[in-house]
């Protein structure tokens, strides 16, 4: 079984296959067309012939049936044709006949020939005879004197020659059959072993190359399309061999500085232009690797003081550092080291250290240190004016009250800051847990709204609520979530002089989405960007707050998997938007 496995030999199978079934159709169809030419041209001679006998005892018969009947003439003419005779009367009785069984037939009237012949002039069949042990042809004509039915004439004879003949043909074409499919066989093997070993060939070549060969090769066997495919492939081969060799050569000048490193590297030529940018430097430099090959470092970097340092190193041979900020064009800071490459040139190699994030972390410490200052000093220097005011107050009970009411305050502010400082600080640090339960969001606006429409009304503000009915519950912290609706309805309270503050909940999508609308004094465009960060406040604010409640609410949300933003027009109002996500 294991010959079969291969190419050559399943085409060859498959071809030969298809030529012996082709050959066995025609020789069926073949055989079959020969014998019903001959049929038809003896049923034409057996006709020929009772046509002849019958009018030659047509006399006879008209008179009815002779006396001793009609089997002498019978076994006359069955001598002189070599067939067997019957003679049949007009109502099927039999009048003579060559042979003895027929003579003992009561009547033939119901036999196919008979009928046919009485009914259209002439009846042929063709049916077994056990007698003989062949297929008998039965040809019959009516015979007619005077313009009158006088009886039928039948003829018979086995088909015996005509199955030896088709047999014949059949063996004939048989043979020729195994002759041409095998011709067609040892032709087709012929043909197929230069194709199929080309094939062969290119396939071990192909497994060689895979396996790291770079000599594989092929020789080509044949001058059609696979020998050129061949010739094609050496070619190939051989370019790719050349290539591979360049690209490892170059590896193992490069793998020591590229490997695993997250900082930015370039080397550059003695001309001057990049011929290596890891992605890590091309980040840095907002530019693409494939923008950066082969262009100039002065068109690559576009900064002046990296250009200098650049050149300062080729200058005097030796390793530069300097720290660069990319401010304003890009928010990057980093460290560059220029080192010259030794035998190259005046090639070199750029290494940049990604500093942003250090930068950006000690930015953040630096204002948070800041705004704490800031915002713990108020409340401290107040509270020190106020304890040396209420020494000198302490006999006048109504101003001592007065201002021990004013300390308190400053105390709850100062108690107040730190209470949300800590609190962010949990959010952030993802150490404050949320009791998340799925609630209606009539439930998660309702309270805080309830809470906060006395202070609107004293500020002469119509606080509206509008929930869009049949909203899916949502899964939500609940404390967390209404203070983030506290935040916002706080806040636009406190900016809206006049007018109103409406809250709507609606579905968009798979969202639920809330919205905080007021009418007041809005936010200018370059600070709302930044009003959701820490201690942030604009500049036309006059808030008495730490600038920590949008921060706290951003947090919540985000901890939710949800979104929050803001749309404003100076002078016309705010939106702020928090959007929670449907878990159906």
């Amino acid at each position: 079984m294991r010959p079969f496995r291969s190419l050559r030999w399943r085409l060859l199978v498959l071809l030969e296959l298809g030529v012996l079934g082709v050959m066995i159709v025609l020789a069926l169809m073949l055989s079959a067309a020969v014998r019903r030419t001959w049929l038809a041209q003896l049923e034409e001679q057996l006709a020929g012939e009772a046509r002849l006998i019958g009018h030659a005892l047509a006399p006879a018969m008209a008179a009815g049936p002779p006396e001793g009947g009609l089997d002498a003439e019978a076994h006359r003419y069955a001598a002189l044709l070599g067939a067997q005779v019957a003679f049949i009367g007009p109502d099927g009785t039999v009048w003579g006949a060559s042979r003895e069984d027929q003579e003992r037939v009561e009547n033939l009237l119901d036999r196919p020939e008979i009928r046919q012949a009485l009914a259209t002039g002439r009846g042929a069949s063709i049916r077994f005879d056990p007698a003989v042990g062949y297929e008998v042809m039965y040809v019959a004509v009516p015979v007619e004197a005077e313009g009158r039915g006088t009886g039928v004439v039948r003829v018979a004879l086995p088909l015996q020659r005509v199955q030896a003949s088709v047999a014949r043909l059949q063996w004939t074409v048989g043979l020729t059959t195994v002759l041409f499919v095998g011709l067609i066989g040892v032709l087709a093997f012929l043909r197929m072993t230069p194709t199929l070993g080309t094939i062969r060939d290119l396939s071990d070549a192909l497994g060689r190359l895979t396996a790291g060969d770079l000599e594989a090769r092929v020789f080509p066997r044949t001058d059609d399309e696979l020998g050129d495919l061949a010739r094609v492939y050496n070619q190939m081969t051989e370019r790719l061999r050349e290539t591979i060799l360049a690209l490892r050569e170059e590896q193992s000048r490069l793998a020591g500085l590229l490997e695993r490193m997250t900082d930015g590297v370039l080397i550059t030529d003695g001309e001057g232009q990049v011929r290596l940018i890891n992605p890590a430097a091309a980040r840095m430099l907002g530019i693409s690797p494939e923008d950066a090959i082969g262009r100039s470092f002065v068109q690559v970097v576009w900064d002046h003081r990296l250009v200098e340092l650049w050149e300062e190193s080729r200058k005097r041979g030796q390793e530069e550092v300097s720290l660069i900020d990319l401010a304003p064009r890009r928010p990057v800071v980093f460290q560059a080291v220029v080192t010259p490459l030794e035998g190259e040139g005046g090639a070199a190699l750029v290494l940049l250290q990604d500093l942003t994030r250090v930068r950006e972390l000690e930015t953040v410490r630096r204002d948070f240190v800041a705004n704490v200052s800031h915002e713990l000093r108020t409340p401290l220097t107040t509270l020190k004016a106020l304890v040396e005011t209420l020494r000198e107050a302490l006999e006048e009970p109504q101003t001592a009250h007065r201002f021990l009411e004013r300390i308190e305050g400053e105390v709850d502010r100062m108690d107040r800051i730190v209470g949300e400082l800590l609190e962010l600080a949990q959010i952030e640090s993802g150490r404050m847990p949320l009791q998340m339960a799925r609630m209606e969001m009539a439930a998660v606006i309702g309270p805080p709204v309830e809470e906060l429409r006395p202070l609107a009304e004293r500020a002469g503000l119509t606080l509206t609520v509008h929930v869009a009915p049949d909203l899916p519950p949502v899964l939500v912290d609940g404390d967390g979530m209404r203070r983030v609706v506290a935040n916002l309805v706080r806040n636009a309270i406190q900016f809206t002089p006049s007018g109103e503050v409406r809250v709507e909940a609606e579905r968009v999508g798979d969202e639920v989405v809330i919205s905080v609308r007021d009418t007041g004094v809005g936010i200018a465009p370059e600070d709302l960007p930044r009003i959701f960060e820490r201690f942030y406040k604009a500049r036309e604010s006059h808030s008495r707050g730490a600038g920590l409640g949008l921060a706290i609410a951003k947090h919540i949300v985000l901890a939710h998997g949800g979104r929050i933003w803001a749309e404003s027009t100076p002078g016309r109002g705010s939106t702020f938007f928090v959007a929670l996500p449907v878990q159906e």
